[in-house]
């Protein structure tokens, strides 16, 4: 079973990116980017990469952020 959780602190981001856990990034209540992993956050910016040279950017601001952690 998948259970979410929201990323809001800089922690939560940290650990998602040092765990590779995969995420979903939802803005205006839409899911706009599943299954990536955390490589790189700063104060404004999260960088999601989903294939070898598939690389998002997603505003810190506009969207909501979720670990996809499979549940044992």
């Amino acid at each position: 079973m998948i259970r979410n959780r929201r990323l809001i602190t800089e922690q939560d981001l940290q650990e998602a990116m040092e765990n590779e856990l995969a995420i979903r990034v939802f803005k205006d209540d839409h899911m706009i980017d599943s299954g990536g992993i955390i490589i790189r956050f700063d104060d404004t910016t999260v960088v999601v990469q989903s294939g070898v040279s598939e690389l998002a950017y997603h505003s810190r601001e506009q969207c909501e952020f979720f670990e996809m952690k499979k549940k044992h």
